[in-house]
């Protein structure tokens, strides 16, 4: 994905599933059209196929298991979400947590596939060890702003600033988003000015009255 980037989560609020995720990625792939912006879209694994087949901005799947072709019912399979085409995955979120070799393995398994992995931490230190693994993105997202109505950018902006400084230590190559409580252009302004290349957010788009207008605003920030 080009950074800047905002990168929205529809987690499974009903307004991003189903015909509700479609019409959510179409509005994001016209607001993209029309300013630019990097936009990009993570999407229950039910509704990846048919929001891929509607818009061109990247398009995640939430969680990936890492796992082969084989005897796994239930479980989300690598190339299955490559088939119905994700170009990246969200991995570690806090509601979602792995165990530290399930999140190697599955990265592993997204390098192999070409698929960009977002990598979810809620530390310094964990994002250095996120780092290590080699993903594309780590986004830092302390749990207990998670859905909130103040953003990291605001409430504890130096474990943003020591997140990227510890993530640049261990791997440069890795970039850092920034997540938790964001919801405004000036909340990605700030994400930005600390160090990130991005933001990872849902319910400030996913919820809104008019998700267009707050798309046009956010994307303000990253062009």
């Amino acid at each position: 994905m080009k950074t800047p980037a905002v990168v929205v989560n529809l987690k499974t609020y009903e307004k991003g599933t189903g015909i509700h995720a479609v019409r959510l990625a179409e509005t994001m792939q016209q607001v993209h059209e029309e300013t630019g912006a990097s936009l990009v879209i993570a999407v229950q694994a039910a509704d990846l196929y048919r929001v891929a087949q509607v818009v061109d901005i990247p398009v995640f799947a939430q969680h990936m298991d890492p796992v082969g072709y084989g005897s796994h019912t239930g479980w989300l399979l690598p190339e299955a979400l490559v088939a119905a085409g994700a170009d990246g995955v969200l991995l570690n979120h806090s509601e979602h947590r792995l165990r530290a070799d399930k999140v190697a393995a599955a990265v592993e398994r997204a390098n192999e596939l070409g698929l960009e992995a977002i990598v979810c931490a809620d530390s310094p230190a964990v994002a250095g060890a996120m780092a290590a693994l080699h993903p594309g993105y780590v986004a830092i997202e302390p749990p207990e702003l998670i859905g909130g109505d103040i953003s990291v950018t605001s409430a504890d902006p130096d474990i943003v600033t020591r997140s990227v400084a510890r993530v640049e230590q261990v791997a440069p190559a890795v970039q850092v988003l920034c997540g938790a409580g964001v919801k405004t252009a000036g909340d990605i302004s700030a994400a930005l000015d600390l160090g990130a290349v991005g933001v990872l957010l849902a319910s400030g788009v996913v919820k809104a009255a008019e998700p267009a207008e707050v798309l046009r605003e956010l994307a303000g920030a990253v062009v």
